[in-house]
């Protein structure tokens, strides 16, 4: 019903290993190759690696279908008995019945059948799939059937396909004389977003398509290749049943919408369908984003208030460290009025955002000043040649040189944590240590404004830059408060 729908002559997405429908990409054919290679030079040991659904069985029975009449081959399936049980199996495939007979007489059936082979110029290919379930007992008889040899060649050529953990078993110390013998290791790799499409276009050949229009839409194509990662079990699944549903719903070409659908009744892992996939929240993370909990949203309320304070924090560190290179011009205290001179200095204060409490800091310095003078007290030398000139800010001398024009703030016998924040800052600007200590000190004690840590750690980390022997004490003082 499907491949009519279609005008196919067969429905080109089954399960079987069909090799007329095994698509060689690069990964694949360089396997296939260097089996072959191995198997027709007699390595004796071998081995194929792959993730599920990759297509091994399938490149497989196109290997020993490639051998023709040239060797006597054998496929075994069951992998999860005993040495005892994997023997009997391989020699009831060469023709043998070894019912009722011991390890021994197994070995010595073996050795007969292998040799009888031999003298009729064939070679004894064994593949065993799904190796990874073998115990190491049965892998440790592996090794051992290996030594049925002549001084020129091998008596048979093994070949352990499997998955990922295959690999790992053989890693194993215990395996370590079977990993010796192991002369080739090929791999197969999940499909590229073109190789998908090749591998489309090549199973609808096999099946007898025409192409004259697209059996996929590009959209629906491009879903594929995306909710497939590549795997040929994957697009199979998926197409097979897109065919299935775009037949049942009289739909053709295929288009994203039926590939949507495919995929939601796919999933497994919920009632609503994949929605991962197809990028749509599930129902449950509605649920746990939507309900209400008072501690979950003060939790995740502290988290990122702690991430947004530590990103503003740093931010200002690297603001503040790249401004002391590029300073703005000083302008003298006699140049501007009190009132001026009282203008630029709060105009001058940065705008505290490494906090949640950054606002209130703000409300507390102005309340400071509002309650200080109304302008500070300046004291200025008429000219150059009558020395240095002094501004006295708060609990602060600032001593100019005539000379270079740059100040050095020395600290007085007035505790700096009673200083006006605003002024504080503005000297820090000015490159002084001794208000970044001040400052810091501020805002561990909260004396003028609230608590910040960052803003503290912020300046001590300044100041400690400008190696002042003052900061450590400061800093074992922030590490008890804020840590």
């Amino acid at each position: 019903m499907i491949p009519d729908y279609y005008n196919l002559a067969e429905q080109p997405f089954g399960v079987t290993p069909d090799t007329r429908y095994l698509y060689l990409s690069p990964t694949h054919r360089e396997a296939l190759a260097s089996l072959l290679y191995g198997v027709q030079t007699g390595r004796g040991f071998m081995s194929i690696i792959a993730k599920p659904g990759m297509g091994k069985t399938t490149l497989l029975f196109w290997l020993l279908k490639r051998l023709g009449q040239s060797a006597r081959t054998v496929f075994l399936f069951q992998t999860l008995g005993g040495p005892a049980d994997l023997l009997r199996s391989l020699l009831h495939d060469l023709g043998k019945d070894a019912q009722g007979l011991d390890l021994a007489q197994m070995h010595s059936q073996l050795n007969e059948r292998l040799v009888a082979e031999t003298r009729q110029g064939k070679q004894v290919v064994v593949v065993i799939d799904e190796a990874q379930n073998l115990s190491d007992s049965a892998l440790e008889l592996l090794r051992m059937l290996s030594n049925f040899e002549t001084p020129q060649q091998k008596l048979m050529q093994i070949i352990l396909a499997g998955q990922p953990q295959l690999a790992e078993k053989l890693a194993s110390p215990n395996l370590v004389q079977l990993r010796q013998r192991i002369s080739i290791i090929a791999r197969l790799k999940p499909f590229t977003p073109e190789e998908t499409n090749l591998y489309l276009d090549h199973r609808l050949k096999v099946a007898g398509y025409d192409f004259r229009t697209p059996l996929f839409t590009r959209r629906a194509a491009a879903m594929v290749v995306e909710h497939s990662e590549g795997i040929p079990r994957n697009i199979n699944n998926i197409c097979f049943n897109a065919l299935s549903l775009g037949c049942a719903l009289k739909r053709k070409p295929i288009d994203a919408e039926i590939i949507r659908e495919v995929m939601h009744d796919l999933d497994l892992g919920s009632e609503t369908g994949l929605s991962m996939a197809i990028g749509e929240p599930k129902e449950s993370e509605l649920k746990i984003s939507t309900a209400p909990s008072n501690a979950g949203v003060r939790g995740r309320g502290r988290v990122w208030l702690a991430r947004f304070a530590t990103g503003a924090m740093l931010f200002l560190l690297l603001t503040w460290l790249a401004g002391t290179g590029q300073r703005t011009p000083q302008v003298l205290a006699s140049q501007t009025s009190p009132a001026g001179a009282t203008d630029m200095a709060r105009s001058s204060v940065p705008i505290l955002s490494a906090s949640p409490s950054a606002a209130e800091s703000q409300a507390a310095d102005t309340a400071t000043r509002n309650s200080a003078p109304e302008h500070p007290t300046v004291e200025t030398s008429p000219s150059p040649e009558a020395g240095p000139s002094k501004v006295i800010v708060g609990a602060h001398t600032t001593t100019r040189s005539p000379q270079f024009g740059k100040p050095v703030v020395k600290k007085t016998s007035t505790m700096m944590s009673e200083s006006d924040p605003s002024e504080l800052w503005e000297e820090v600007k000015n490159g002084s240590t001794s208000a970044d200590i001040a400052l810091a000190n501020l805002y561990l004690d909260g004396v003028l404004v609230q608590q910040s840590c960052p803003q503290a750690q912020m300046l001590l980390l300044a100041a400690q830059k400008k190696e002042d022997k003052d900061v450590g004490d400061l800093l074992a003082a922030y590490e008890k408060r804020c840590q």
